[in-house]
């Protein structure tokens, strides 16, 4: 019985010693994958492991960042292939959009130059159905001209009519 209790906790020793050796050999695997910079002097393993989890963390926050701009960069692509898109083939002018995000509401007018409307016509339809215009403005580019209004909802008690403001200013702009 001695034995084989002897033999057990001399094979727990050999299983213990084991598995710190691989801890310090996996420990200084991510050591030598950190950059130069990050390791100058010699440090304890808690400290190389603190500097290998900091470097993580930045290079997770990188990511992160390379992301969203990857995504703005590609928003802005679409857009702007929308708009080639747009001068190549003739869209189908005039285009309306309404948001209607509760409280406040963004027109986007899309016409070309041959299409004549009244901005003022389209600033008092607003104010007819309850809203009040806060910012409105155009620019062209080619053969397009591009209204963007915003407006506030002036009565909430009556609420917006988004889909009927789009059948009034369809009439007024074809």
């Amino acid at each position: 019985m001695k034995s084989s209790r002897a033999s057990s906790k001399l094979e727990r020793k050999t299983v213990e010693r084991n598995r710190r050796m691989q801890m310090k050999s996996l420990c200084f695997k991510l050591a030598s994958l950190l950059p130069s910079h990050y390791t100058r002097e010699a440090l304890s393993q808690q400290d190389q492991l603190d500097q290998a989890a900091a470097y993580i963390k930045k290079l997770t926050e990188n990511i992160e960042g390379l992301k969203e701009r990857r995504a703005l960069a590609a928003h802005i692509v679409g857009i702007n292939k929308d708009m080639s898109d747009g001068m190549m083939i003739e869209l189908r002018a005039p285009v309306i959009e309404i948001k209607d995000l509760g409280s406040t509401v963004e027109v986007v007018l899309i016409s070309g130059l041959n299409r004549n409307f009244m901005l003022c016509d389209v600033i008092s339809v607003l104010e007819e159905e309850g809203a009040e215009v806060v910012n409105a403005s155009f620019s062209q580019v080619a053969n397009k001209v591009f209204h963007i209004i915003h407006s506030q909802v002036t009565s909430s008690r009556v609420g917006f009519e988004s889909e009927r403001v789009y059948e009034r200013l369809k009439e007024l702009v074809h």
